[in-house]
């Protein structure tokens, strides 16, 4: 799975920022964190992950389980969603979209692997 391909796919066609790219993927495919284990792995100050999960609540990416930790809905489910909101803050007639509907094929194994295995 080339991730970077996705995340491109997350930018142009959902229209999420990078850093917001990077921490759904890391979300999605590592499973619930809390904001300082988002911090640590993209690189980023605490208060910066915050507000980058925060928004991915918001645009319909990431429910928050508490204020500080946050979990990535399944993704085919999620990538759509984002999509879908997406058309309509821009004003865009929603319709299927391939890349989009693929972003969410891509990351359903990593998704359920992170969320089944055994600890």
């Amino acid at each position: 799975m080339d991730l970077s391909k996705i995340e491109s796919d997350l930018i142009n066609e959902i229209q999420l920022n990078p850093i917001e790219a990077k921490a759904f993927l890391l979300v999605t495919t590592k499973g619930k964190m809390d904001v300082s284990q988002i911090a640590s792995e993209l690189g980023i100050p605490y208060d910066d992950a915050l507000t980058v999960a925060q928004s991915l609540v918001i645009l319909g990416g990431f429910i928050e389980m508490t204020k500080t930790t946050f979990e990535a809905m399944h993704p085919r489910f999620t990538a759509v969603n984002m999509y879908r909101k997406m058309c309509s803050r821009e004003h865009i007639e929603f319709k299927k979209n391939l890349i989009v509907d693929n972003i969410g094929v891509a990351l359903e194994r990593p998704y359920d692997d992170a969320r089944t295995r055994t600890k």
